[in-house]
C-alpha cells in the first residue's frame, strides 16, 4: 500500500492521536501525583502549625479545616484543567468516583428519568431489539428552600331566625398568637442560630433575599418565645440525666452583655452529659446546659441536687466540694494531665515529660482495645493491664519531682497529677468510667462555635435561652434525630396542649415524637 494512500494516512492519524492521548494521560498522572504530594505537604504543614505553633499562631480546628479546603479546591481545579485535554484519563477518574462514592441515603425521594434510544430496530438486520438490562446512575440534587404561605379560612355561619347567633370554628392555637410564623418556621430559626451558628441578623439577610423583610428583633421574639415554651422540657431533661449513675461535667464561658457598664461580663454555661455507649449502657446519650452568671462551685452543687453517682470532670477545684458530701465520687481526666506534659514536650527536648506521655499512651492503648465491651470486662482488663502501669507511674513521678526545679512547669505538671491521683485512678475499679472527660468537652464545642459567631448573649435571660435550646438540639444530635423536625413537632404538641405530666414523651430520644415527625 502506498504511504500516501488515504488508508495509510488515516492509520497514521489514529496512531498519532493514540500517542497524544497516552502522553496526555501520562502528564495528567504526573500532575496528579505532584498535586497529591503538594496536598499532603500542605496538610502536614497545617497540622504542624496546629500542634506545635506558638499559642498566638496556632490554628484552631476550624481554621485548619478552612486552610485544607483551599488546598483541595486548588488541586481539584488543576485536575479539571488537565482532564479537559485527556478524555481517556477523565473517563478513568469518573469510573473511580462511581466506584468509591457509595450509595445515597434510601430515605431521600427519587425522581427518575429515562434516557432511551429513539429507534429500537437492530442497525444490522433491522430486527426488533429487546431489553436486556440498564445502567442506573444516582446524582445528589437540591431544591432551594421554598417559602410558602399557609392560609387558614374559618367560615362564619349565622341563623336567619336569630339575629345574634354567629357560629365559627375556633382558631387553632399558635406559638406566636397573631404572628405570621408556623411552628416549623420558628424551629428553623432556632436551629439555624444554635446548631448552624447563624446569628439572627444574618438570618434576616437570608430571608430578605427571598423577599421576606423580617427585623432581627422579630426573629429574637420568636426565639425567646420558643425558649420559654420549651423550658419545662429542658428541666425534665436535666432531671432525667441526674437519675443516672454516672455523668460528665464541664463548663465554658458565655459572654453576656452588661448594659449597666456598657461592656460584656463573663457568664458560664455548665454542661452535664451522659453517654454510656462506650461500655454498652442502655440509657440514651444526652447533654443539658445550664446558664449561670459565674463559675462559683455552688453553681454545680445547685444544678446537681439529687444526683448520686460518679461525676467525671476536669481538674477544676470547684467540683471537690461535691465529693465531700459523700453522694458523688469524682473521676478525673487523664487528658488534662497529658496536656500539661505535652505542652512541655512540644517546647523542646524534655525526657521526663516525654516518658510520661509514653506511659499514658499505653493506658489509652488498653482503652482503645476495650471500647464497647461490657463494664465488667473493661474493669477486668484494666485490673490486669492498666493497674500495674498506674501503680508504677505514681512513685516514678514522685522520684522525678525531687530532681527537678520546684518552680518550673514540669514540677507544676507533676504536682497537678499527684494531687488528683485518687480521681485519676477511679476508672481502674469501675468499667463504666472513662479515662477522660472528652465526651463532655465535645459537647462544649458547639457552644464555642456559636460564641465565635454571635460574640455574646444580650442578657442573662439570653444565656438561659441559649442553654435551653442548645440542650435540646445537641441531645437530638446524640440521639440521631433531626433537631429541626424534632423542635417543630414538640413546639406544635405543647401549643396544642400536651400534658405537662407526660414530658418524658417530648424528650429527644423518646419514640413518641419520632412517630409524629413523619406526619
Amino acid at each position: 500500500m502506498d504511504e500516501g494512500s488515504p488508508d495509510n494516512v488515516e492509520t497514521l492519524k489514529a496512531l498519532l492521536a493514540k500517542e497524544r492521548a497516552e502522553h496526555a494521560a501520562a502528564l495528567l498522572a504526573k500532575d496528579h501525583a505532584h498535586a497529591e504530594i503538594e496536598r499532603l505537604r500542605q496538610i502536614i504543614k497545617a497540622l504542624q502549625r496546629h500542634r506545635f505553633g506558638r499559642r498566638a499562631e496556632t490554628l484552631d480546628p476550624d481554621q485548619l479545616s478552612l486552610s485544607l479546603e483551599d488546598v483541595e479546591q486548588e488541586i481539584a481545579a488543576g485536575e479539571a484543567a488537565a482532564e479537559a485535554t485527556a478524555p481517556a484519563a477523565k473517563s478513568e477518574r469518573a469510573a473511580k468516583r462511581r466506584a468509591n462514592r457509595g450509595s445515597l441515603p434510601a430515605h431521600l425521594p427519587r425522581i427518575e428519568s429515562i434516557i432511551d434510544i429513539e429507534d429500537k430496530t437492530c442497525p444490522h438486520c433491522s430486527g426488533g431489539l429487546h431489553l436486556i438490562g440498564e445502567d442506573r446512575a444516582e446524582r445528589l440534587d437540591i431544591v432551594p428552600a421554598q417559602l410558602r404561605v399557609l392560609v387558614i379560612r374559618r367560615p362564619k355561619y349565622a341563623c336567619r331566625a336569630c339575629e345574634d347567633v354567629v357560629v365559627q370554628a375556633p382558631a387553632p392555637a399558635r406559638l406566636i398568637e397573631g404572628g405570621m410564623p408556623t411552628e416549623a418556621t420558628v424551629a428553623h430559626v432556632v436551629v439555624s442560630k444554635y446548631a448552624d451558628h447563624l446569628p439572627l441578623y444574618r438570618q434576616a439577610q437570608i430571608w430578605a433575599r427571598q423577599g421576606i423583610n423580617l427585623d432581627r428583633s422579630t426573629l429574637a421574639d420568636w426565639t425567646g418565645r420558643a425558649a420559654f415554651l420549651l423550658r419545662p422540657v429542658h428541666e425534665r431533661l436535666l432531671e432525667t440525666l441526674k437519675r443516672s449513675s454516672k455523668l460528665f461535667a464541664d463548663e465554658t464561658t458565655a459572654p453576656v452583655l452588661d448594659p449597666g457598664r456598657g461592656r460584656t461580663k463573663t457568664g458560664q454555661l455548665w454542661a452535664y452529659a451522659r453517654d454510656d455507649r462506650p461500655w454498652g449502657g442502655t440509657d440514651p446519650p444526652g447533654v443539658v446546659y445550664v446558664y449561670a452568671p459565674d463559675r462559683k462551685a455552688e453553681r454545680a452543687a445547685a444544678h446537681l441536687v439529687g444526683f448520686k453517682g460518679v461525676l467525671q470532670v476536669d481538674g477544676y477545684a470547684g467540683y471537690r466540694s461535691l465529693a465531700e458530701k459523700g453522694d458523688i465520687r469524682l473521676a478525673l481526666c487523664w487528658a488534662h494531665v497529658r496536656r500539661r506534659f505535652y505542652e512541655i514536650a512540644a517546647a523542646g527536648p524534655a525526657p521526663i515529660a516525654s516518658e510520661v506521655l509514653e506511659r499514658i499512651a499505653k493506658l489509652y492503648a488498653v482503652e482503645n482495645d476495650i471500647r464497647g465491651r461490657s463494664a465488667d470486662e473493661r474493669r477486668r482488663v484494666r485490673q490486669e493491664l492498666s493497674q500495674p502501669l498506674v501503680d508504677a507511674l505514681k512513685p516514678w513521678l514522685k522520684s522525678q519531682l525531687e530532681r527537678v526545679s520546684q518552680k518550673g512547669k514540669l514540677a507544676e505538671a507533676i504536682r497537678y497529677a499527684l494531687a488528683r491521683w485518687d480521681g485519676l485512678s477511679l476508672f481502674l475499679g469501675d468499667g463504666r468510667v472513662e479515662m477522660d472527660s472528652n465526651i463532655v468537652e465535645r459537647a462544649i464545642r458547639p457552644i464555642a462555635l456559636n460564641r465565635k459567631n454571635a460574640l455574646f448573649a444580650g442578657s442573662d435571660g439570653g444565656g438561659e435561652h441559649w442553654a435551653i435550646l442548645a440542650s435540646l438540639i445537641e441531645t437530638c444530635k446524640l440521639a440521631g434525630r433531626d433537631p429541626e423536625t424534632y423542635l417543630a413537632n414538640v413546639i406544635t404538641r405543647i401549643v396544642k396542649g400536651h400534658p405537662m405530666s407526660r414530658l418524658d414523651e417530648l424528650l429527644p430520644w423518646s419514640s413518641t415524637p419520632a412517630a409524629a415527625d413523619v406526619a
